[in-house]
């Protein structure tokens, strides 16, 4: 598939290149059956209600419900929310997606009162039921629990925050379903004349065209959308970052940070720490533009000339095969079994929702529930090594899941997203380590050098500006200060100003980049981008400079799921990120790299 096609219908896409979820349901009928089924055992949470204190075995009744209740029903969300990601457009699969939805609000409310009574359980009452062998298998989840005690309202009003949920999400599904379905961004004409239709799946590929004029015209076309409706998008992230702060204030946090990072009990010293880190280091991110000036022969250095390859006569082709192919060789430090598993998966079992068609969602994620494959959503192109390493990254968090699944009881397999980052760009550490150990030529060789540095910059430098720009503007929203489009681009300018530095003439359109980015409506997520591949690094080169006991302890961090808080697990296998050493590391191989590039390019 290359970025000169028009995307494909649903309809007209081959079934081999598509996710088969014949695992979770069969048919559409089967699916509906189980949605009722879940239904109808609502009713039975109330009789628990008011019993919990009563003993173990009436705490263990209750949790044991509830256990098997949200296992079925993660399946039934899976299947509706992975249908509905194949095609925004089809209104069969939205209003599935809909009413999966509607039940998990309707679960969140006949459940809402577990949390509240558990917490009223006398303190000295509950370490007797902590001992007692029949509570022993909850006893972690319960520990874990009585962590809110401080965070934890009265039944009705956890009840009624429960019932809000569903219609929390309404800047959220707007946001998704005006990006995904609703705009559309327009045509350019490519380097031989032909017509291309601008979609989120190629615009990357867009901007990676030896023909400056390409990238300019892609870049401006594209952004023209988010111009149109920047007052729209402001209003909905601006709406999204309302909805948290309310339930900041209601579950009695100091801020939504503090909140967001409480759940996988990350100090806020973390986040601090990785901004303070990047700041101290970008002048080598400085001197790569300078070097993307020069090698370039251009007067003004614009953000889609960031993109494009140094190296003008290497061109990149991989077919989806092949790219499996590379990826498992890449792999083999962590062992045949890993590798053998990765292929099967990502070819014969059909994980992969492979390429883009119209009305597909953008980007790309792993997902999946206990009782089914860890699926893969890609919008796959041959032409955009990006493309590759995309597949090496989801790959990553599906290998996750499927050791946690293997090793752990459904309690306790979720592993939380810190650590999730870190898995995923090991995978593509491994990637960029095997493609540089190939006897290439010097072109094929700055091209991979590149690629590594923009990967650093886009995972490790970029995603910190965004937890930054996250930082500032939930500060903004907590203190009562209004956020429209205007508020938000300039505080966004000043941050693109601090991180492309004084070689990059930055276009007044990039400001409107703040409005796309969807991990804004999923509070302080994107900072675990950044401190995930500081992880990473750190565990790869302990993996590949080490032996059989490096590996085999990065493997039992996989199998951990979320047996233990997420810097436990990363601290079990040798990294300790309460200290600022990871992100300095990877910074450091950055700087590593662009010397590298500047001696290729002397």
């Amino acid at each position: 598939m290359n970025t000169s096609t028009e995307p494909l219908t649903r309809d007209q896409v081959r079934e081999q290149n598509t996710w088969d979820l014949d695992g979770l349901y069969a048919s559409t009928q089967a699916w509906e059956a189980e949605l009722s089924s879940l239904e109808s055992q609502l009713e039975d949470f109330a009789p628990f209600s008011g019993t919990l204190g009563n003993s173990p075995a009436h705490l263990k009744a209750c949790l044991e419900f509830d256990m098997n209740f949200s296992r079925a029903l993660e399946k039934v969300y899976t299947f509706a929310h992975l249908r509905s990601d194949e095609d925004k457009t089809n209104s069969e699969s939205q209003a599935r997606y809909e009413r999966a939805m509607t039940l998990y609000s309707r679960y969140q409310q006949a459940q809402s009162f577990i949390r509240s009574e558990i917490m009223a359980i006398p303190e000295s009452t509950m370490q007797a039921f902590l001992a007692d062998p029949e509570l022993e298998f909850f006893k972690l989840y319960l520990e874990r629990q009585l962590r809110y005690r401080p965070h934890t309202l009265s039944g009705k009003e956890e009840a009624l925050l429960a019932s809000a949920s569903e219609m929390a999400r309404t800047a959220s599904n707007a946001f998704s379903m005006l990006d995904n379905a609703d705009l559309t961004f327009g045509s350019i004409q490519d380097e031989e004349g032909r017509d291309v239709r601008i979609t989120h799946g190629n615009f990357m590929s867009l901007l990676q065209r030896q023909d400056r004029a390409v990238r300019k015209n892609a870049f401006e076309t594209f952004y023209k959308s988010y111009e149109a409706h920047r007052h729209t998008l402001a209003s909905l992230l601006a709406g999204s970052l309302k909805q948290e702060t309310f339930f900041t204030r209601a579950r009695n946090f100091n801020t939504t940070r503090e909140r967001a990072l409480y759940a996988e009990n990350i100090p806020v010293p973390v986040y601090d720490n990785l901004i303070e880190a990047v700041h101290k280091k970008l002048s080598p991110l400085y001197r790569y533009f300078e070097l993307r000036k020069r090698v370039l022969d251009i007067s003004e250095l614009h953000v889609y000339d960031t993109h494009v390859s140094l190296a003008r006569d290497c061109r990149w082709n991989m077919p989806y095969e092949e790219a499996v192919d590379e990826i498992t060789t890449a792999l083999q430090p962590l062992g045949g079994e890993y590798c053998a598993i990765v292929r099967q998966g990502l070819l014969d079992d059909r994980w992969v929702d492979r390429y883009e068609n119209s009305g597909k969602r953008s980007g790309a994620y792993s997902s999946g529930c206990y009782d089914s494959n860890p699926f893969i959503l890609i919008n796959y192109v041959d032409d955009n090594i990006n493309s590759v390493y995309t597949l090496a990254h989801e790959a990553g968090h599906s290998m996750h899941s499927h050791f946690s699944r293997k090793n752990q009881p459904y309690l306790y397999a979720d592993y939380t997203i810190f650590v999730a980052e870190v898995a995923s760009t090991f995978n593509e550490a491994l990637l960029t380590r095997h493609l540089l150990s190939q006897d290439i030529n010097r072109d094929m060789r700055i091209y991979l050098v590149c690629r590594e540095i923009d990967n650093l910059r886009g995972t490790l430098i970029r995603q910190t500006m965004f937890a930054e720009f996250e930082h500032q503007i939930y500060a903004s929203v907590e203190a009562g200060q209004p956020l429209t489009a205007d508020v938000f681009q300039n505080m966004y300018h000043k941050l693109l100003e601090r991180y492309f530095g004084p070689g990059v003439t930055l276009d007044p359109s990039l400001d409107l980049e703040c409005f796309r980015i969807p991990h804004f409506y999923f509070g302080f997520y994107v900072y675990k981008y950044a401190t995930g591949i500081s992880a990473a690094y750190a565990l790869a080169n302990k993996v590949l400079n080490g032996g059989e006991a490096e590996r085999e302890a990065y493997l039992s961090f996989l199998k951990g799921g979320g047996s233990l808080f997420p810097m436990d697990l990363l601290k079990n296998a040798g990294v300790d990120m309460s200290t600022p050493a990871p992100v300095e590391t990877a910074l450091d191989v950055f700087t590593g790299l662009v010397d590298e590039l500047e001696s290729l390019l002397h």
